[in-house]
């Protein structure tokens, strides 16, 4: 069987000789390039402006260079962190010919002194060093990043905007429950339809109607409360529009596949599948992984103790496998899952801890699911026509 490829280390031939390796430690208003270029004792190090045409341009320089120095280049290899600038970058070269990685920024080791110096020209060096691990097939240097297409981030961004535009939703009614509390006014909802029509007819509790400046603050909080309900329900009408297209392969397909787990929505199944499981993961390991939902244990010697959830990994899909496994326990009582939990939790084992044992179990099932079409044991489905 094949070797599959976990960017733990790479799979492909290296050879130092007739390679250009260079590192990129990127700022909003520069690039450090460091190189390492064969036939040349020095360490080459440039500061750009951040300008993809002037890096193209200096990978040219230093290949001529080296060329000069009897030693042709057959291959550029260029690496930089995981950060703000994401994977345009990567794409952009790529495109143009140059093998590009982008290294996971928590999977490079540094040093444990309290004050360590930290400067760019010193994360150049430390990149250079863990990339030619990396390069050399070696474990435990780094992990790279699997660049995704510019179609495959744009499909995850209805789910996260959806996310935030329910987090502006919750702020929006919880400051305007506040201001009318300091006033002595409860159970006023403004998440209600005709909550603005109620609204001119409140008072406080001393018979005095609403202060006018808190009125018109009142008035313009429902009005951009309005206009989140409304992007939220755009986002989800475009959602159910994609899927009656009804795919038969693709992310799309195991939204569907997904969907039809009574107790699992559309929402939960389009976050869970554009984040982790249309992701070309190892094994269930590495799912779980992914999501941060395996333990961090700490032992030496005779210590040992579970210091809890890792929570290196994807905080949205953590945040929402947990939600589904209590909701999993309530619409799919006769699962195999749920009995499980229940079994477990009878014989004293405590609840929080077993609910994000069972989320780390869902995961995986779904996982199969979607992928292997394996059907978790007594998990009760849609019909495929609704």
């Amino acid at each position: 069987m094949p070797e599959f490829d976990d960017l733990s280390r790479s799979l492909a031939v290296f050879d130092q000789a007739r390679t250009l390796l260079v590192v990129v430690e990127m700022s909003q208003t520069s690039w450090l390039v460091a190189g390492m270029v064969p036939g040349l004792e020095r360490r080459p190090l440039k500061k750009l402006d951040p300008e993809p045409a002037a890096l193209v341009g200096l990978l040219d320089r230093w290949r001529s260079e080296a060329a000069k120095a009897d030693r042709p280049i057959d291959r550029i290899s260029l690496a930089f962190e995981a950060g703000r600038d994401g994977f345009w970058l990567a794409r952009w070269l790529r495109e143009r010919g140059i093998e590009v990685h982008v290294i996971h920024s928590t999977s490079v080791a540094v040093t444990r002194e309290h004050r360590r110096a930290k400067t760019d020209r010193l994360d150049t060096a430390m990149l250079m060093r863990v990339f030619l691990g990396w390069l050399r097939g070696e474990r435990g240097h780094c992990r790279m990043v699997a660049i995704p297409t510019l179609e495959e981030e744009d499909a995850k961004r209805p789910s996260r905007e959806r996310e935030n535009l329910v987090g502006e939703r919750t702020r929006i009614i919880n400051r305007m429950k506040g201001a009318l509390a300091r006033l002595g006014i409860r159970g006023f909802k403004p998440e209600l339809r005709r909550a603005l029509e109620k609204l001119a007819a409140l008072g406080t509790p001393e018979g005095q109607p609403l202060p006018p400046n808190m009125l018109e603050e009142m008035r313009r909080d429902m009005t951009r409360l309005t206009l989140v309900r409304d992007q939220i329900a755009a986002i989800e009408q475009a959602r159910l529009a994609r899927l009656e297209q009804t795919p038969t392969s693709g992310p799309q397909a195991m939204v569907a596949i997904l969907a039809r787990v009574v107790g699992v929505g559309i929402e939960t199944a389009d976050m869970l599948v554009q984040e982790v499981l249309s992701r070309n993961l190892r094994d269930r390991r590495a799912v779980a992984r992914y999501a941060g939902l395996t333990g961090s244990p700490d032992e030496s010697g005779s210590k040992r103790r579970e210091k809890g959830l890792a929570r290196a990994g994807n905080a949205r899909v953590r945040r929402g496998l947990i939600q589904l496994a209590w909701r999993f326990l309530r619409f799919q009582k006769d699962s195999g899952l749920a009995q499980w939990y229940q079994a477990r939790t009878a014989q004293g084992a405590r609840k929080t801890k077993m609910i994000v044992a069972l989320a780390r179990k869902l995961l995986i099932a779904f996982w199969r699911m979607v992928t292997l079409g394996e059907i978790p044991a007594g998990v009760t489905l849609r019909s495929a026509a609704t």
